[in-house]
């Protein structure tokens, strides 16, 4: 039988993606309120986001317990199983995972893989781990297929605010930016699985321009995807621009899900890309 491959929702994979490929997705849980929702089950994220602008809670998120993924594991219905998790930096869902193989030992046989990364970075990973899988490869050479792409994928995305990843602790290195919010319009991106600075503009416009100058970077593009929160109309206008670049027909469009943008906020614009460019280009802190 072939290997099941399972992943969590800040994978942020499309629904028929999933289906097609026999994916398992775990939901993390958010919290609003007095109110607990499963990430992309109980809640949209077009709900999500005018209940953030709405109310003056603010979202909290939580991982998912191990029998969720053991219940995942075993919809496979097979006998090996990948479970790629969201960076274990960045959240203790790669920890629940580990408990889950514990739990189904004897039954299914396990890995785990840290994807290092988020948002659909991390779907691109799970996507050619399932790729290999559906093309009967062993337990051992999808975690290689996974691996392999996990060496390959970065993003690049820009912000209104950093105060929802200030107030979730997950800022890392870029708190550095804080002190001129007014001013810049901040550029992250995720390195060694934390978040990091990235550059910084002095307008909105700037920093879409070097959302596509990072995808312009690249020699090779195998997958591209353009995420937003809450601002369809700029990630639609981005996505134009990217066709360029990448057939748009194959440009992976997407509302962040909304244990993400729980941690982002609104305004949030992402590109991001598996592929191969000539060295990296320089994301030294420049003022525009």
């Amino acid at each position: 039988m072939p290997v099941g491959v399972v992943t969590d929702s800040i994978a942020d994979l499309p629904g028929e993606t999933a289906r097609a490929l026999r994916i398992g997705v775990v939901p993390l849980i958010l919290r609003f309120g007095n109110n607990e929702f499963r990430d992309g089950v109980d809640l949209s994220p077009e709900g999500f986001y005018r209940m953030l602008q709405e109310r003056q809670e603010f979202p909290f998120t939580a991982t998912p317990s191990p029998a969720a993924f053991v219940e995942a594991c075993e919809r496979q219905e097979t006998s090996e199983v990948l479970i790629v998790t969201v960076s274990s930096k960045l959240s203790s869902t790669l920890q629940v995972a580990a408990r889950a193989r514990e739990m189904l030992a004897g039954r299914v046989r396990v890995e785990v893989l840290d994807s290092g990364t988020a948002t659909l970075n991390e779907g691109f990973i799970v996507l050619r781990a399932a790729e290999a899988a559906r093309a009967g490869a062993s337990l051992e050479q999808v975690r290689e297929a996974a691996q392999r792409a996990r060496a390959r994928v970065d993003f690049l995305c820009t912000f209104d605010t950093l105060e929802y990843l200030r107030r979730g602790g997950r800022i890392g290195a870029a708190a550095a930016l804080l002190g001129s919010l007014l001013k810049v319009n901040p550029l992250i991106n995720l390195r060694d699985g934390l978040v990091q600075p990235a550059g910084r503009t002095r307008s909105r416009a700037a920093a879409v321009d070097r959302l596509f100058a990072f995808a312009a970077g690249y020699s090779r593009i195998e997958e591209l995807a353009v995420e937003h929160t809450a601002c369809p109309e700029e990630a639609e206008a981005l996505v134009e621009r990217l066709a360029t670049l990448h057939p748009r027909e194959r440009i992976y469009r997407s509302t962040m899900t909304p244990v993400i943008g729980a941690h982002t906020g609104p305004g949030l614009l992402l590109v991001g890309i598996l592929g191969d460019r000539e060295g990296r280009p320089s994301e030294s802190a420049a003022t525009r």
